[in-house]
This record gives C-alpha cells, sequence and structure tokens, in this order.
C-alpha cells in the first residue's frame, strides 16, 4: 500500500488542509501519515478558528519518531501544505531530504487574490526559498505564482510562462477562462489546461483537495493529461456535489471512489 507524509494543517470541523487530503487518498488505498502544523477546530472564514499552532518542536518531534518507525523510506509521497513559522518550513526541508523513495508536492500556501499574503512574509519567503527546490511538482494558486516567479500570471498563457520561469513542473489553479474556471499543468515537455464551468460559492478546501488528487494520479500509469483530468475533474465534482447537497463543506467521504472513479467532465486543451 503506498504511503504519503503530509505536512499541514490539521482542522477538524472543515474539510481543509491536511486533514482532508488524508480523507481524498482513501479511495486511492493511499495511507496518509499526517503531521500537523496547525491544531484548528473550524476553518478560519467560519470565525475564530479555535485551537493553536504546533510548536516548532513539537512538529519536528512527530517527524523524528515518524523516521524512527522507518516510515521516511516508506513514504511514496509527500504532500506540504500550510506553515505558521519559517522554522516549521526549515523543518519539513530537512524531513524531504530523508524520504529517498518519496514524489514531493509542494503546495506553496501563501496567499490569494483579494486577500494576498496571509502568511507571515518570512514564511512565504521560507517556502520559496527551502521547499520549492525540492518539489517533483508545485501546486500554487494563480496569486502565489505570480508572487514566486515575478510573472503577473492572469491567463494560460502567463501560467505556462510563470512555470516555466520558476523550473519546475508547476499545477496552476484558479485560471480565469472566461465563464469557465481552469487549472494548467506545465512541464519542461508540455502544457495542458483542464477547464469547467463556474460554480459559485464553493466551499473552502477546493486547492487542497486538487493537490491530493494529483499526487495521488501521480502514483498510477497516467499520462501528464489524464492526471489533470482526473484531479480537475475530483475537485468539480465536490463543488457539485456540496452545492446540489446543499454542504457547507466538501462532501469528501460521502463521495468515496466517485473521486477517483466517476469525476466531473473536464475540457482538456494542450497548450505547448
Amino acid at each position: 500500500m503506498p504511503l504519503a507524509l503530509i505536512l499541514s494543517s490539521h482542522v477538524a470541523g472543515s474539510r481543509v488542509g491536511g486533514s482532508a487530503q488524508a480523507l481524498s487518498l482513501a479511495p486511492f488505498r493511499i495511507a496518509p501519515v499526517e503531521v500537523p502544523t496547525v491544531l484548528f477546530g473550524r476553518h478560519p472564514g467560519w470565525g475564530a478558528p479555535g485551537g493553536a499552532a504546533v510548536e516548532a518542536a513539537t512538529f519536528e518531534g512527530m517527524l523524528e519518531g515518524i523516521e524512527a518507525n522507518g516510515l521516511f523510506d516508506l513514504a511514496d509521497l509527500v504532500i506540504t501544505g500550510y506553515f505558521v513559522s519559517p522554522e516549521q518550513v526549515a523543518i519539513a526541508a530537512r524531513a524531504i531530504r530523508r524520504c529517498p523513495n518519496a514524489r514531493i508536492v509542494v503546495d506553496p500556501i501563501m496567499g490569494d487574490a483579494g486577500r494576498e499574503l496571509y502568511v507571515k512574509p518570512q514564511v512565504a519567503a521560507a517556502i520559496a526559498r527551502e521547499l520549492v527546490p525540492l518539489a517533483d511538482v508545485v501546486a500554487p494558486n494563480a496569486w502565489e505564482l505570480s508572487r514566486l516567479s515575478g510573472i503577473k500570471v492572469d491567463d494560460a498563457a502567463s501560467a505556462v510562462e510563470a512555470a516555466r520561469r520558476l523550473g519546475r513542473p508547476t499545477l496552476v489553479s484558479s485560471i480565469d477562462c472566461g465563464e469557465e474556471i481552469g487549472v494548467v499543468y506545465a512541464t519542461p515537455e508540455g502544457a495542458w489546461l483542464a477547464a469547467h464551468r463556474k460554480l459559485e460559492h464553493a466551499p473552502n478546501g477546493t486547492g487542497d483537495l486538487l493537490t491530493a488528487l494529483f499526487a495521488a494520479a501521480m502514483l498510477e500509469d497516467l499520462s501528464p493529461p489524464e492526471r489533470l483530468a482526473r484531479a480537475v475533474g475530483g475537485v468539480a465534482l465536490a463543488v457539485e456535489a456540496a452545492q446540489m447537497w446543499q454542504a457547507p463543506e466538501l462532501p469528501i467521504v460521502a463521495l468515496g471512489a466517485r473521486l477517483k472513479d466517476e469525476p466531473a467532465p473536464v475540457r482538456i486543451e494542450k497548450i505547448t
């Protein structure tokens, strides 16, 4: 059974962050090892989240225990997400270097359009400096890719240009395509766009779900456009189901294997 090390937030009452990613890997039979950077009761978008950040020493101690049990050698994936301090980022980078067989997916959670930067500038700088260079895939939203690359990302073409400057295979979400919303996957070999119709009032956590679904697809013998279509289709399915069921959170558990086997159809276009 594949194993994924998830270094991100744990939010007990909301389907966001590492806790949501752990649930979304179940249909793929990928065992999660979740190491939280924060312990919150709910997403801050609902109000005061409750809980607190995990101290750097505690975060590092958890990783030491996981490594002592031989799980770093067994890890097939490492997914990184939300961090609250540069110390946590440095600890994560050291752990990644000790996972010899894992594919590394870095979601550089820093901010978003409209909200701008919502982590400390020192955290954003540490992610760019220490984690992005270790990534097999970087998974920013358009705003984060703009910050990382220095290129304004406002469409698919600029997303590809920015990804090429970043120098890593890049999965870019929140690409405005008129009546559609898109995700670009750019590699040195080519770039593809997956788009579906815009849906209003999407619950929080779509970026976390996209990252996890794409990471899971990396472990299968799928072509890049197939990985992209299944990941984006899984997110579209979850948002559509949340609206149909009037669910305030992404219904990851209720959808179960449908996230893998019945993703929503999306439009795929080869860009380069």
